[in-house]
């Protein structure tokens, strides 16, 4: 009984996850385009949506200690978090303003190149070797975006350059925090991520900020409601935690499925909200093919993180099976004296389990990664 609750918990969560994830993306869009609420303005709503998670975050390790802050030196700060933060506002910024120009449809359909922007900045940074399966994979992904973005009736090409640039801003990200923070040996749960990344991602818009949107502000009357921004803003939080708790739930493959059906979901919603989203069958194809090229990324990557780990248990079993077949054919007895004049060698009163403890190679947990959603990318667009 108590398996099947923890089973029903989990599915909830990841309702709860698609729910939010579709809920954000459409609002997001509601907010920004010029034919609902009006409010063209994506670096704004960007840096409200940081001011309000680091506020929050703040609160919630300064205030009410809920979480404790992490070992953050000046040189990590500086050498870590502000070029991650840079990027991270960039993807933002960049993805959020594609909006503007194209339907939230079409915009699902293009962050299907998120595997081939990772890998591509992976194998750059030294993080990734090319590999001939990969490339291959990554070929089929981008062919798949072709033909849907050829078969996109309203096609933007500042739209769509905007938000292929934030696809690509946003991994860079992902490898520099592979690169950076966990050779540092520093891991940062959505809290934290949010503590020392959102202020910094706010100084980075600013810039932007200022010379782009500030002036249309003070030329043209913005509508701004309290409740819209607040509930908008919760929502892209509520997000990130719903990914956290996601994450500590469920599996890689778990968590690729649900992103999956979560596209699918919100392709059909964003036809039925916003009638300009019309979608083809050329887009459908497109998007397909692309799809089955991110099937298979995702299954070689999942088969590479299980391969790196079974040399290490074959060679613990091997190991073991040697020491109790040496120890059933010879049947003598060792005695604790001789076997500490032996300098501790072999077995230690015995057992093999010490040897095999010792001799079992470590594994960093940098090379056991998962494939779920970072939890910062759920306010970009």
């Amino acid at each position: 009984m108590m398996v099947s609750k923890q089973l029903v918990l989990t599915y909830i969560y990841l309702l709860v996850y698609i729910l939010l994830s579709s809920g954000v993306i459409l609002y997001n869009k509601w907010v920004l385009s010029p034919k609902y609420f009006n409010f063209p303005l994506p670096i704004t709503l960007t840096m409200i949506h940081m001011g309000f998670s680091g506020l929050v975050a703040f609160l919630l390790i300064r205030v009410f200690k809920v979480v404790s802050p992490v070992k953050m030196t000046f040189e990590i700060y500086v050498t870590c978090v502000i070029p991650i933060s840079a990027f991270f506002a960039s993807s933002l910024w960049f993805g959020n303003t594609a909006y503007l120009f194209i339907s939230v449809a079409f915009i699902q359909m293009l962050k299907a190149l998120m595997p081939v922007a990772t890998f591509v900045m992976a194998v750059i940074c030294g993080t990734d070797k090319l590999r001939c399966d990969v490339f291959l994979n990554m070929l089929l992904v981008s062919v798949g975006v072709v033909v849907s973005s050829y078969g996109e009736i309203h096609f933007n090409i500042v739209g769509t350059v905007y938000q292929v640039t934030g696809i690509f801003a946003e991994a860079l990200r992902l490898v520099l925090t592979q690169v950076l923070l966990q050779k540092k040996g520093l891991t940062l749960n959505p809290i934290t991520s949010l503590y020392y990344i959102a202020p910094c991602s706010f100084v980075f818009l600013f810039v932007p900020w200022y010379l782009l949107e500030k002036p249309e502000m003070e030329v043209s009357q913005i509508q701004f409601n309290f409740w819209i921004f607040f509930s908008n803003a919760l929502c892209a939080l509520a997000l990130n935690f719903s990914i956290f708790l996601v994450i500590g739930r469920t599996g890689a493959v778990t968590i690729r499925v649900a992103g999956v059906l979560k596209d699918w979901i919100l392709i059909a919603l964003s036809t039925l909200i916003f009638p300009e989203s019309t979608i083809t069958t050329l887009n459908i194809t497109g998007y397909a093919i692309a799809l089955c090229g991110v099937v298979m990324y995702n299954y070689l990557k999942i088969k590479d993180v299980r391969a790196a780990q079974l040399p290490v248990d074959s060679v613990t079993d091997r190991i073991a099976k040697e020491l109790m077949m040496e120890k059933k054919s010879s049947d003598l007895y060792v005695p604790d004296d001789i076997a500490k004049n032996s300098g501790g060698k072999g077995t230690r009163n015995g057992s093999p389990d010490s040897i095999v403890d010792e001799e079992a190679p470590f594994i960093p947990s940098s090379r056991v990664s998962h494939f779920g959603r970072s939890p910062l990318s759920s306010y970009s667009a």
